[in-house]
């Protein structure tokens, strides 16, 4: 990505005692007309669309169930005024195509992830989400007939307002789905981008918060459903319903932040105000995307930093990888969330990808297996592995096929999970986090040595990681994931690296190329 000289920033700050829903609206709004984000977050946001976009195209090829049925549901809805889905040039109604898109896009559970940390505002309220509503800027600059860049403008709008909601309200507290900050956000820059009034935006997100609060349910339990992958997808479904309802003179409730009968102040007792103040930026560098991960493959974020010790331990010793019984135990100590999310004893038996790909064990017992097959075959691979960082990472990059049945069922992948004890690593590692991602990781030999990868933080992709080469590892990412959605991905993954250059009738066919069908990902 292009290095540049920081340029300061101005924002724009709705204090807690104002109308904070109205003050969204203008923002977005104003932002559109005359925000100046610089080159490095246009750069940074593009990638993260660039990320998206295969995540969302391999999962659809490779036939997975609920982007496989919201096509088939978006099918059923057709508009010669609308916009199309992934992989096709039909037209069907804009919130049909959104939620299709969305869904696949986050099928995966591979693209971004945002933290909710802002250290210099003190706004670290460590709320995560992802970077799963960039379809609804995609077709709301094609509904609108506008080019590539003012639809990069509402992506960066969209994860401006999502991003610092997350700074500043943990949802997950409360049991409430992550996902509301980014419907929120969704709702106010397409209401926006197709020239909806601060009013009318702000009555769609409050439609939004008054009918459809999703809770956390959808991702707790042994063995988890497409409710899970699928739930951002589907409340921005309902904000976008809200907000052409909205335009079309629907009222919904004023000034929801502020209303004692929303969640926000259900959850958060006040005097009055809303629970928080917020600050989005308007130019410069400091916008949200910013803080925002890169997912080197496809497993949970709170496993990341397990992954970079275990990486880092597998280079400095690669004997251990020679011989299959060489490894006596593992042991990964974390934080919470990540102990209670993904160190959740239901999930060390994963029987389904959806929750193999939140169980700690099978990730990290999945890229040791790689390892040790990688090195006992030798070759370019081998010596790629621990050659250097960028090199480990391309080398054992979690792929869709190592979350199929066969991998989940895996001897070899089995037997390495048991040797894994995952414990929490109490207030010290707890107080590290959202800042950054406190893991650590001991092998030990059968020879009774003790190999301690020391204190992980910022794994590479991590936002404040600046060791990392991310290019060439995110090169073989989007060659991998794009590779298996079409037989020739790389004049698509130019296109969408260039997405702010693009015409109007180039955004507009974006993602019209065939893709290929794997049959049903099982």
């Amino acid at each position: 990505m292009t290095a540049t000289t920081a340029a300061p920033s101005t924002t724009v700050s709705l204090p807690r005692n104002s109308n904070q829903a109205l003050g969204i609206g203008q923002y977005a709004i104003d932002f559109l007309k005359r925000g100046a984000p610089s080159p490095a977050v246009l750069d940074r946001t593009t990638r993260f669309h660039t990320d998206a976009l295969l995540c969302g195209l391999s999962a659809i090829a490779m036939g997975t169930n609920a982007p496989r049925l919201l096509r088939e549901e978006a099918l059923a809805y057709p508009d010669a005024k609308g916009v199309p889905f992934f992989g096709s040039s039909v037209k069907v109604k804009p919130e049909k195509a959104i939620v299709a898109n969305s869904a696949a896009v986050r099928e995966w559970d591979s693209n971004g992830t945002n933290f909710g940390f802002n250290k210099p505002l003190g706004h670290t309220a460590g709320e995560f989400g992802h970077n799963d509503f960039y379809p609804v800027a995609i077709a709301a600059a094609q509904l609108a007939g506008r080019d590539g860049a003012f639809a990069l403008r509402g992506m960066v709008a969209i994860d401006e307002i999502r991003g610092r909601l997350a700074e500043v309200f943990s949802l997950k507290t409360y049991k409430i789905d992550h996902v509301v900050h980014g419907a929120i956000a969704s709702a106010a820059v397409y209401g926006a981008m197709l020239g909806a009034s601060a009013e009318q935006i702000e009555s769609a997100i409050g439609m939004f918060v008054a009918h459809a609060i999703p809770w956390r349910a959808i991702r707790a339990g042994k063995q988890l459903s497409d409710s899970k992958g699928s739930s951002a997808a589907i409340s921005t479904e309902f904000a976008i319903l809200c907000m052409l309802r909205s335009m079309r003179g629907f009222l919904g409730p004023r000034d929801i932040f502020r209303n004692p009968e929303s969640m926000f102040r259900q959850f958060v007792r006040t005097q009055g105000d809303s629970p928080f103040d917020l600050v989005l930026s308007m130019s410069g560098d400091d916008f949200a995307v910013m803080g925002m991960h890169f997912k080197l493959g496809l497993y949970e974020h709170q496993s990341a930093g397990a992954l970079q010790g275990t990486i880092d331990l597998l280079r400095r010793h690669p004997e251990i990888l020679r011989e299959p019984g060489a490894i006596a135990k593992i042991t990964i100590v974390a934080y919470e969330p990540a102990f209670g999310i993904i160190g959740d004893p239901a999930k060390r038996d994963p029987k389904t990808r959806q929750s193999a790909d939140h169980s700690m064990v099978y990730i990290v017992g999945t890229l040791l297996r790689k390892a040790m097959e990688t090195a006992r075959a030798g070759g370019a691979a081998a010596e790629a592995l621990v050659r250097s960082n960028a090199g480990a990472w391309t080398t054992l990059m979690l792929a869709p096929r190592d979350y199929d049945g066969a991998s989940i069922s895996n001897a070899d992948t089995r037997r390495l999970m048991s040797l894994i004890a995952f414990e929490h690593g109490g207030a010290e590692y707890d107080r590290r986090y959202p800042d950054g991602i406190p893991t650590s990781v001991v092998i030990e030999t059968s020879g009774g040595a003790k190999l301690d990868s020391g204190l992980v933080m910022y794994p590479s992709g991590h936002a404040r990681n600046t060791g990392a080469d991310l290019a060439p590892i995110l090169a073989h990412k989007f060659e991998l994931l794009g590779g298996i959605a079409m037989t020739s991905p790389r004049p698509l993954i130019e296109r969408a690296e260039q997405l702010g250059t693009l015409g109007a009738a180039e955004l507009a066919s974006l993602t019209d190329a065939p893709l290929l069908d794997h049959g049903r990902f099982d």
